[in-house]
């Protein structure tokens, strides 16, 4: 986010201007004060706006996850469930886990509820501090567990596609849970991956490749897909 310059009344009247500015508490700006203004005579005459220079600091990871957990925490309030979200930083991430006795509500068919917090929590993270923050929403440990079942059909697809040797195709996915299935196969020099399709339809494809002649498409729409 750039530099601003903010008038207010007073000095804690800018500084609340610069909050609401950028949708960030005090703590996460760095304060300049340029002027502390003046009430004049009476409050009338010569009176004179204070008038700070703000912009955000630069935050670490840390700081990023808690704020993660702040804005989640905000966008749950609106759930009818009881929830304690957990946050911590790691491998350049920020992990946030939300701990509810309705956590299949939290899911949704295939993670689309998840997915969605997890859009929104990053899309506003973003904004606030104007940098590309990886963050991953979880609960119950839906992701390990997605993840693990992902990797198993893309073997048990790859095995049917040696045998027969004609390619298969995946019902629609979403780009991370592709991403897997990519992944899952990028050392196997026996088939290749490619996603095929548009928006929601968007499949994995895989096909039968000649031995040693691994085409680079499965690394390739690994990274696409990420």
């Amino acid at each position: 986010m750039p530099t601003l310059e903010i008038e207010g009344k007073s000095l804690e009247d800018a500084i609340n201007l610069a909050c609401e500015e950028y949708h960030l508490p005090r703590e996460m700006l760095e304060i300049e004060i340029l002027s502390k203004g003046s009430s004049g005579i009476f409050g009338i005459v010569g009176a004179r706006k204070a008038k700070i220079r703000v912009a955000p600091k630069q935050l670490p990871l840390t700081a990023a996850a808690d704020r993660g957990k702040a804005i989640l925490t905000e966008i749950l309030t609106f759930v009818e469930l009881p929830t304690v979200v957990e946050a911590e930083s790691r491998d350049d991430h920020v992990f946030l886990n939300i701990i509810s006795n309705g956590s299949g509500l939290l899911i949704g068919k295939r993670g689309k509820t998840l997915n969605a917090l997890q859009y929104l929590v990053s899309k506003i993270l973003h904004r606030e501090l104007d940098a590309p923050i990886s963050v991953v929403v979880d609960t119950e440990d839906y992701r390990t567990k997605r993840e693990t079942s992902l990797t198993e059909l893309a073997h048990q697809l790859s095995t049917k596609v040696k045998r027969s040797n004609r390619p298969l195709t995946t019902g629609p996915m979403n780009s991370q849970d592709r991403r897997i299935i990519h992944l899952a196969l990028k050392e196997d020099q026996e088939v290749r991956t490619k996603s095929k399709g548009e928006g929601n339809l968007r499949r994995v494809v895989i096909y039968p490749a000649k031995r040693g002649k691994k085409s680079p498409e499965s690394a390739a729409e690994a990274a696409s897909d990420s």
